[in-house]
């Protein structure tokens, strides 16, 4: 069976266990928690970059807009997920913005608390290296998709990769729950949307997935990486 790819379950890491209210008690009490609404964002682009957020529940969206305002998604985070750290390392104003892509609850955290969080869980230090490092690898990932495959491939490499890392394994098959918008996918992939709906209904006649608004369901993965070119 393969192994689940998600950094956020990591060399017993117990990352809900130093975030979760229920489980710091009065540790918390410089903490909030604060729920959005689907749509609501949580900071815009050259807001003071001055706290961090880890997601209890929901999804969030982080990105940004480029010189014609075309919105470029960067990544989608869920529940266990953080985000926002780079004001640890020195960033003043935000260069992205978060979307809550549906009702979302998170704890927010300052920079100051954060940085004494650190002092006092050093499982914690760890946790934020393999938080850069992963991202820093899906990014170069990214790019190296966008120079060197074409738009077809590049859409195929993220659905098989999104199965590696979040998908659930039923019987031979993989389902992913929560499946992104075609937009989403074209935001992620750098491609359009129309090219989306093209390559995932060729990939469904050919029997490899099927999907819907709330599930992506992959018949077979190795078959699925053999459509990358």
């Amino acid at each position: 069976m393969m192994q689940d790819q998600s950094i956020w379950y990591l060399e017993n890491i117990d990352v809900s266990g130093i975030f979760c209210e229920n489980k710091m008690g009065d540790a918390l009490d410089a903490h909030s928690h604060k729920s959005y609404p689907k749509g609501e964002y949580v900071y815009l682009p050259e807001q003071a970059a001055d706290k961090i957020y880890f997601i209890i529940e929901g999804r969030v969206k982080i990105g940004s807009f480029n010189d014609q305002n075309k919105e470029i998604t960067k990544a989608i985070l869920s529940k266990g997920e953080l985000f926002g750290e780079l004001s640890l390392i020195g960033e003043d104003t935000r260069r992205d913005f978060a979307l809550s892509m549906e009702k979302t609850t998170v704890c927010i955290m300052t920079v100051d608390e954060m940085k004494g969080m650190l002092k006092d869980h050093s499982a914690l230090s760890l946790f934020f290296m393999k938080i850069m490092g992963s991202r820093v690898l899906d990014m170069e990932q990214r790019l190296e998709s966008m120079v060197f495959k074409d738009s077809r491939s590049r859409i195929v490499e993220y659905l098989a990769d999104t199965v590696k890392k979040k998908g659930q394994r039923v019987g031979y098959e993989w389902v992913v729950r929560k499946f992104i918008t075609h937009q989403e996918i074209a935001n992620l992939t750098a491609t359009s949307r129309q090219t989306v709906t093209t390559v995932l209904n060729d990939l469904r006649n050919k029997n490899l997935l099927t999907f819907n608004r709330k599930r992506l369901l992959v018949r077979d993965l190795d078959k699925l990486v053999e459509e990358i070119h």
